[in-house]
């Protein structure tokens, strides 16, 4: 019974220190705010107004 009993808290242990292992990842913070700028960039771009052509038998010559 106590072998029982130490091998399951030994199991519960291991479970728990398992259970709070935590990954770190290396995210490169000034290349991804060099791609946020780079992408407001082409957003505003895009919403720019189209400059109206002229014609030239539109013009009038004097």
């Amino acid at each position: 019974m106590r072998k029982k009993i130490l091998r399951l808290s030994a199991l519960m242990a291991a479970g728990l220190l398992s259970a709070c292992v935590t990954i770190n990842i290396y995210f490169p913070a000034a290349a991804a705010e060099k791609m946020a700028d780079k992408l407001i960039d082409d957003i505003w771009q895009l919403d720019e107004p189209a400059e109206p052509k002229k014609d030239k038998e539109s013009e009038v010559t004097p």
